[in-house]
């Protein structure tokens, strides 16, 4: 079921924002530590599934460094951090200085599950392949998160599940439509792609190295466009 992937993301927003403000206190730094440790490594473990898939690792790898060349040109990553920045100051003005507003809540859980390239890679490879896998990890990922923003912040982190919704849901429903014009292939070889980006989000989350992400996300559509030339 294509969309699946982003209705288990926004309920889990929900979920983990209704734990949050239960708890209130949030959670013990160690235990915070640990849980994301858990998750980066599941992170990475989908990664190294996907990226196996690929019977072309040269069209892989070619794809990876061209879109990771085209996202450095274009500073991608910046821009999402200047973007995410502006945002706030935006929609808050003076209030951003002030903790625990809904407001605040909202503005700041739905920057962070929106702004990323798990959201952008995970909501293309449900459309093109229906592999709910990223999302669901990411699902996990952001109520852990909103829990923690919940706890601290209030209910406003709830809110932002419409935003993340209507963001995956976009993507999503672009990448199926883009479906019918590639081969299965083409596909193939695009999730191996994303797989060697999951990957790379692991890491950042394991916090085993610092990967301007955004940066990478050219690589799907270079493996789109190498994978129609040379497939």
């Amino acid at each position: 079921m294509t969309g699946l992937g982003t209705m288990v993301n926004c309920a889990a927003i929900v979920a983990g924002c209704a734990v949050g403000l239960i708890l209130k206190k949030g959670f013990p730094k160690k235990w915070q530590e640990t849980i994301m440790y858990g998750v980066a490594l599941s992170i990475f473990l989908i990664g190294v599934e996907m990226a196996q898939k690929s019977q072309n690792v040269v069209l892989v790898i070619a794809s990876v460094v061209i879109g990771s060349v085209i996202g450095e040109m274009l500073d991608l990553d910046g821009k999402l951090n200047r973007f995410g920045v502006w945002a706030e100051r935006k929609l808050l003005g003076d209030r951003q200085q002030v903790a625990g507003t809904f407001g605040r809540a909202f503005v700041s859980a739905s920057l962070l599950f929106c702004i990323g390239a798990m959201a952008i890679v995970g909501s293309i490879e449900d459309g093109l392949t229906g592999n709910h896998q990223i999302l669901f990890a990411k699902a996990t990922l952001d109520c852990i998160l909103s829990m923690i923003f919940a706890a601290n912040m209030g209910a406003g982190v709830a809110l932002s599940a419409l935003p993340v919704g209507l963001y995956q849901g976009l993507i999503t429903l672009l990448a199926s439509w883009m479906q019918n014009l590639m081969t299965p292939e083409i596909i193939r070889e695009v999730s191996a792609t994303g797989g060697i980006l999951m990957m790379a989000i692991g890491v950042v989350q394991a916090r085993l190295a610092q990967i301007r992400l955004a940066n990478q996300i050219p690589a799907l559509p270079v493996a789109v466009l190498l994978a129609r030339l040379f497939l």
